[in-house]
Formats: C-alpha cells, sequence, structure tokens
C-alpha cells in the first residue's frame, strides 16, 4: 500500500493534480498515449480545476484520452452527471484527443454494454484493457466507483463494465467492475474530509468483508495508491 496524507483537502487536490501530471508525462514517454479514468467527487473536481487552470502548459493534453468508472443514470448535461462535472472543471479549458463517457441517458443495462463494447474497440487486443491510470475516492459507506455494499456489481467477473442496481439509492448506477480497475497500471484514491475517516481505517485496517467495504476488491498488481487528507486520517493507527 502507498500512503501519503496531506494538510487538508486542498494540498491533497495539488498534489493529485501534480500526479496526473507525472504519470501523463511518463505514459505518453513510454507508450505514446495516456489513459485515465476520471472519478466523480468535490475532491477530484478541485484536482481537475487546478490542471486545467494550474498546469495546462504541463500536460500533452493531445495525447490524454478519458474515461470514467462510473456514472449516474442520468443525461449527461444533469447536475448529477460525472461526465458533466469533469466537463465544467477541466474538459472544456483543454483540448483532449477523446472523450470516452459513459451514456447514463440510456438504460443502464444499455449504457454498460455499450461502454464494455467501446473499451474493447478502443484497447483492442488488450483483455482486460490497461488503463495508465484510474481515480477513485470511496463513499462514508466504503464504496468506490459504484460498486455499494452488498450489491450485484461486486460478484461479477466477466465484463468490463456493468449496471450495478442501488436499492438503498433506489436507483441504477453503470460502473467499472473490479476486474478492470485491478488491471490498470495505477489506481489512485483521493480521500478527505473526517465523515471519510471511519470507512477508510476499516477499509485499511479492518477486518470486514468486501462486500461490506467493496473498497477492499480493489488491489491492482502494485497496490493502490492513497492520497488523504489529514481528517480523513484521523482513525488510522
Amino acid at each position: 500500500m502507498n500512503l501519503t496524507i496531506h494538510k487538508d483537502k486542498q494540498a491533497l487536490a495539488e498534489a493529485a493534480a501534480r500526479d496526473f501530471v507525472a504519470r501523463v508525462a511518463a505514459a505518453i514517454e513510454e507508450r505514446g498515449r495516456f489513459t485515465v479514468a476520471l472519478a466523480g467527487g468535490s475532491t477530484p473536481r478541485t484536482a481537475y480545476e487546478l490542471l486545467a487552470r494550474d498546469h495546462t502548459d504541463e500536460v500533452d493534453w493531445a495525447n490524454v484520452h478519458i474515461f470514467y468508472g462510473d456514472e449516474r443514470s442520468v443525461p449527461p448535461e444533469h447536475e448529477d452527471s460525472n461526465y458533466r462535472m469533469s466537463k465544467e472543471a477541466m474538459l472544456d479549458h483543454v483540448q483532449v484527443a477523446s472523450v470516452h463517457r459513459m451514456q447514463g441517458e440510456l438504460t443502464p443495462e444499455q449504457a454498460a454494454k455499450s461502454y464494455e463494447e467501446e473499451l474493447r474497440e478502443f484497447f483492442g487486443d488488450e483483455d482486460p484493457p490497461v488503463m495508465d491510470l484510474i481515480m477513485l475516492g470511496i463513499g462514508g459507506d466504503g464504496h468506490t466507483a459504484s460498486l455499494f455494499p452488498n450489491t450485484p456489481a461486486l460478484e461479477v467477473t466477466d465484463r468490463l463494465a456493468t449496471e450495478n442496481p442501488v436499492e438503498k439509492l433506489n436507483t441504477v448506477r453503470i460502473t467499472l467492475t473490479a476486474p478492470t480497475i485491478n488491471a490498470a497500471r495505477a489506481v489512485t484514491f483521493l480521500v478527505a474530509g473526517e465523515d471519510k475517516s471511519e470507512a477508510l481505517q476499516q477499509i485499511l485496517e479492518g477486518d470486514g468483508s468486501p462486500q461490506t467495504y467493496p473498497a477492499k476488491l480493489v488491489q491492482p498488481a502494485d497496490g493502490p495508491n492513497w492520497m488523504i487528507d489529514k481528517e480523513a486520517s484521523l482513525r488510522l493507527s
């Protein structure tokens, strides 16, 4: 496990932006492109805004390809759309090579199937696709992407993306599956706030199951990178 603790949410976002810049440069030097799945949430949003405002000239945006870890069942212009958030924060201000959004306006089943097809078309022979970076957060219940506790998607191992009924939210989300996330070259969690501290402690140090704390399913080959603020770290031993 790779863990860094930052003094506050702003410092965390700034560190995440710098990390993004470094990973873009390394990937493009090695493979000629950078592929990233973006996360929703307020902490990633701040990082995206910083990238578009303070680091524009440090990123070869023309070779950056954007994907998403999950999406709500809403159209792209909806205020709850992860795509809309990333567009307003970053994508409206830089010119990337391509953007591959999850089509939340379709039925969740159609959206997941379509996204899986899009991933396979883009990554070709890579099975599963290997993204350079997948950015994630966690919820106070231990979920990540749209892998929520005790939901069907936690058991899906033969799909790249899947629909996931979340009964407690009375909705169906679209999400990358755990095997797709774990295939990435790097997975980085951004976690801020005391309200995440209990879940974070259980994920990193507790003995609960991944069914209860789905972020425990995220186990890429080199281990996940945890970038957290001081408030989120309060319960860690």
